[in-house]
């Protein structure tokens, strides 16, 4: 059970599998402001850095769990680095059907939403590992833009233009789910661009290292095509944020 290799790669150099910067990776945890010693439960937690900085920050402890043990090992090292290796630990599993052997005071999913088939059933999957007034993380995309036709539905690595809802109505479909949001911090411009255009780089410098691999001519292909694409598209239509809901 692993992630495809090319994400691996796409992804090699950085911390934050998603358009979320360190600030404002920190701004989320400052605006939410866990208590010392909560337990934190990280469902599809890629490298760990929430756990990892948060552990520093805030004194939270927290379990990971992630198919990728690459980014595992990436996720220990950085605890390592930070010196909070005794206060998270990371488990490499199907993060669809874990759950917390004890309540946790935040359950997380964040980029990922995939793991309980959507919104709703992340969020249901998420509830079985929450104590009482505790707090879901949801990053979730969003149209910033009403696409303008089936091109830029695709261009922003959707099928059909109803796989994302605008913001408005994604405040509303969590509203539905039994849900208050309570806080949230997007993604801008900026954010996207340090995520996207790092893949590039990651890319060309696999492909220089790595000529003659096998994914050689499908990555070549996918530096060429992706800035244009990008710019064209994802940079303009598509949004993402972190969303931070409390049961009703």
């Amino acid at each position: 059970m692993e992630l495809p290799r090319s994400f691996t790669i796409r992804e090699s150099s950085h911390r934050i599998s998603n358009p979320f910067t360190s600030e404002k990776l920190a701004t989320l945890g400052r605006a939410i402001g866990p208590r010392p010693g909560t337990r934190v439960l990280d469902l599809a937690c890629g490298k760990g850095e929430m756990l990892c900085t948060w552990a520093r920050d805030h004194g939270i402890t927290g379990t990971g769990v992630d198919i990728s043990s690459t980014f595992l090992d990436a996720a220990r090292a950085r605890a390592a680095e930070l010196g909070v290796a005794g206060r998270v630990a990371f488990r490499h599993g199907d993060a669809s059907g874990h759950v917390a052997p004890e309540p946790v005071g935040i359950a997380a999913c964040i980029g990922a939403t995939w793991i309980g088939d959507g919104v709703p059933g992340t969020v249901e999957l998420l509830r079985r590992s929450l104590a009482p007034g505790g707090m879901m993380l949801i990053g979730e995309p969003y149209w910033r833009r009403d696409p303008p036709d089936q091109a830029a539905v695709e261009g922003c690595l959707a099928g059909r233009k109803d796989d994302f809802l605008g913001l408005p109505e994604l405040l509303e479909h969590f509203a539905r789910l039994g849900c208050d949001v309570v806080e949230m911090v997007l993604a801008d411009q900026d954010s996207w661009d340090r995520y996207v255009a790092a893949q590039w780089l990651n890319i060309r410098r696999w492909l220089d290292a790595a000529p003659e691999d096998e994914l050689a001519a499908r990555m070549r292909s996918e530096l060429t095509a992706a800035p244009v694409q990008y710019a064209r598209y994802q940079r303009e239509y598509l949004g993402w944020g972190v969303f931070v809901l409390m049961d009703r």
